[in-house]
């Protein structure tokens, strides 16, 4: 969006990224980019910095709910604070911002558009993400109701499914019920798995300003999304069989 120079507000809780964010913003063809640090699953925060926007730059013509953080492990391993803490950014950062900030959109009538990242995870079942599969579903059913409900306020909203991006959500993955140990061996190699990969972040970032360009509507960005999202409507029941395999790590 800097680069088809969009101004750019970039929110995050962790201070010093988010700077860097604004930033390199600049750099590549922003006119302005501001650093904002938000918790986005803190309603009342999401609201003031709405407040905030809305005075310093008017009412956003394009928002992009990214924040997420990862957990993975077994469903009864994963405790109720785990889940707390990935709905609390995954879904309920979503659902603030697209409340607040997609209210005024409406009220202001000049259309524009919601782009919510969930993720491949959304329609491909794994007995290693339950927590975060559950959020990134529930993320894509909210984007396709929100879609019919704003239609007709000339408001497109996009869900985005990436699949294995080289991001540093793995940097901060949490494992359930691992030591602390564990987990840094375990981020560590998941890391090393997505570094392999190695499908760059920008390729996402092109995907989605071309669904906003043309008002798509579900996005899988990664070749192994692609195959996922077909497969969740031909034949559900491979999808079902491979998320009973046992993870690598």
């Amino acid at each position: 969006f800097a680069q088809a120079g969009a101004r750019v507000v970039a929110v995050d809780r962790d201070a010093e990224g988010v700077a860097r964010t604004a930033e390199t913003a600049r750099l590549v063809g922003a006119p302005a980019a501001w650093a904002e640090v938000v918790d986005v699953g803190d309603e009342q925060a999401m609201e003031k910095l709405a407040e905030k926007v809305a005075a310093d730059c008017g009412v956003v013509d394009v928002l992009v709910n990214n924040a997420g953080i990862g957990l993975s492990g077994s469903f009864l391993e994963t405790t109720s604070k785990e889940w707390r803490d990935v709905l609390d950014v995954n879904l309920w950062g979503v659902i603030h911002g697209c409340r607040i900030f997609g209210g005024q959109m409406a009220d202001r009538g000049q259309g524009g558009h919601i782009v919510n990242v969930a993720s491949a995870a959304a329609y491909q079942p794994s007995r290693a993400l339950p927590a975060y599969s559950t959020s990134k579903a529930a993320v894509l059913m909210l984007s396709e109701c929100l879609r019919a409900e704003l239609a007709d306020r000339s408001i497109g909203v996009s869900a985005i499914c990436p699949g294995f991006v080289n991001t540093g959500i793995t940097g901060t993955a949490r494992f359930a019920g691992a030591d602390e140990v564990e987990q840094q061996r375990l981020r560590k190699r998941t890391t090393q798995l997505y570094s392999v990969r190695n499908y760059p972040a920008e390729k996402a970032a092109r995907a989605i300003l071309e669904a906003v360009v043309h008002n798509r509507a579900v996005v899988p960005v990664t070749p192994e999304a692609r195959g996922a999202r077909l497969l969740s409507r031909i034949s559900p029941r491979m999808l079902r069989g491979i998320a009973r395999l046992k993870p690598p790590l």
